[in-house]
């Protein structure tokens, strides 16, 4: 019976009262054909058996057509097919195959021969939270840091809202739930903190709120692995991710330290903008600061101020990139950081992989800090470790690039200016490269944007203290005639 059979019966008893079955001769008429009126049609196939070795068989009957359970039966031979000789896939299908209420029809071939190529179980429908877990592994030729990142949002956000969802059953509305409670709880996180009742408040203390960019964030990250399980391993057909509307996630706009703005800042320790940009007297003030008080970091902080590197490509700068005689830096590599964990990598993108000009007060600084680097080197004698990389602290080791931005802070708060990340020094320099004449391609190049489109939506509204922009905001002022001088 491997081949299976389809056989005609009946419900007729003898005299005895047992059922005739397929015996009956009422199912054949003189000629020897059959009946068209007596009697159903039926299956039966021997399926792989089970992980106990018992033997197990198909039976479906009730089919008034012959070509019917013909149907049925060239079905389930066919699924069991999919299995291509191995033993443990064949007995997953039939056990998928004997899960199945006679009523109900077989499982689709294509549905299964998806989960069998994907060397998932053929009997049991996987949840997100599986393949999520084994799509996270699987990602072998990604940075690091993306790794880390899909893996927080999948622990956070992906698995503890959608993780008990079969992968085949996760709709658009599903997603819309989770992210409808992100949001929930950011409201309700926003007025606990407002709440009279330090208890409540304390609550909430060190809970981040979702912003609208980490949730597009989330969202790619599942649309990815989607996209994953619909292309590669033909798990489904649909990619709920995909039809998925997020407020926007507009970049916060930077402004710049003017004096109303810092006063109003001693007064309520409130910044106008979660991203600030110095005054060109500020960021002196600062290197001044930084001169006296930090020689070591310091013309780290000049190169990233002047050029407006980011952290990890300043900390990353290797001997072989640094040309002091031509004054050129290739930037090709970046120090980040995995669980806090430095690990060397290329930089984000084609376009931040970039050799710039460097300026003059930027090669004082970088040339005496060389010169200080060969006489730590010289003290350390033979122990000093040579790890090519530019900036090091004076034992050689590199520095981590949680110490560089710690340190900026101190500096910032001990010399009393009004706060700033060191991620905005970057932005200092973009502005000031606007402002002394620089057009968006030119600072687009040497900040390593992808597009000039970028540049130009982060840096053109933040050049409010700059004499020259001013000059040009009088002189279009002065163009409007007025009947008596401006008060």
């Amino acid at each position: 019976m491997a081949d299976g059979s389809v056989y005609r019966y009946c419900s007729c008893r003898d005299d005895t009262g047992r059922k005739i079955g397929q015996h009956c001769p009422k199912l054949r008429r003189p000629g020897g054909a059959w009946s068209a009126t007596h009697g159903m049609w039926a299956l039966q196939l021997d399926l792989p058996p089970d992980r106990d070795g018992k033997r197990r068989t198909l039976r479906r009957r009730g089919f008034t057509e012959r070509d019917t359970a013909t149907n049925v039966l060239n079905h389930a031979k066919a699924l069991i097919g999919l299995a291509n000789g191995d033993a443990d896939v064949a007995t997953e299908i039939g056990d998928l195959i004997t899960s199945i209420k006679p009523s109900h029809p077989l499982p689709d071939q294509d549905f299964v021969a998806r989960r069998v190529r994907a060397g998932v179980s053929a009997s049991a429908s996987m949840t997100i939270a599986t393949y999520l877990q084994q799509w996270i592994t699987s990602r072998k030729r990604i940075e690091a840091t993306t790794v880390h990142a899909y893996g927080g949002h999948i622990r956070n956000y992906l698995i503890p809202h959608l993780g008990d969802l079969a992968i085949d059953q996760l709709r658009v509305a599903h997603v819309q739930r989770m992210f409808a409670a992100i949001i929930d709880r950011n409201i309700q996180a926003d007025i606990a903190r407002s709440s009279d009742d330090p208890t409540v408040r304390a609550g909430v203390k060190g809970i981040r709120n979702v912003s609208p960019a980490t949730m597009h964030r989330i969202r790619a990250t599942l649309r990815k692995a989607l996209n994953d399980a619909m292309r590669t391993h033909r798990l489904i057909e649909f990619n709920p991710a995909a039809h998925i509307e997020l407020p926007a996630a507009d970049r916060p706009r930077a402004r710049v330290w003017t004096n109303a703005a810092v006063a109003h800042w001693r007064t309520t320790g409130e910044r106008p903008s979660s991203v600030m940009v110095w005054t060109p007297q500020q960021a002196g003030a600062f290197l001044d600061h930084a001169e006296r008080h930090d020689i070591v970091l310091y013309p780290l902080y000049v190169l990233i101020l002047h050029r407006g590197l980011r952290r990890g490509e300043a900390a990353g700068v290797r001997d072989a990139d640094l040309d002091l005689d031509t004054g050129l830096l290739a930037i090709s590599e970046q120090i980040a950081t995995v669980n806090y964990q430095p690990i060397r990598k290329k930089v984000k993108s084609r376009a931040g992989d970039r050799t710039i000009l460097l300026d003059a007060s930027s090669l004082v600084a970088l040339r005496a800090y060389r010169a200080r680097r060969a006489r730590w080197q010289l003290v350390g004698g033979p122990d000093w470790p040579a790890t090519g990389t530019f900036f090091v602290q004076p034992d050689g080791q590199p520095w981590h690039p949680d110490q560089i931005t710690k340190r900026f802070d101190q500096l910032v708060r001990a010399a009393g200016l009004p706060p700033i990340r060191l991620h905005d020094l970057r932005h200092c320099a973009a502005t000031f490269l606007k402002a002394s004449g620089a057009d968006m391609k030119d600072i687009q190049e040497t900040l390593g944007h992808s597009s000039v489109t970028l540049t130009s939506d982060t840096y053109t509204s933040i050049v409010l203290e700059l004499e020259t922009e001013r000059a040009k905001a009088d002189a279009a002022a002065a163009l409007v005639p007025r009947h008596r001088p401006a008060s």
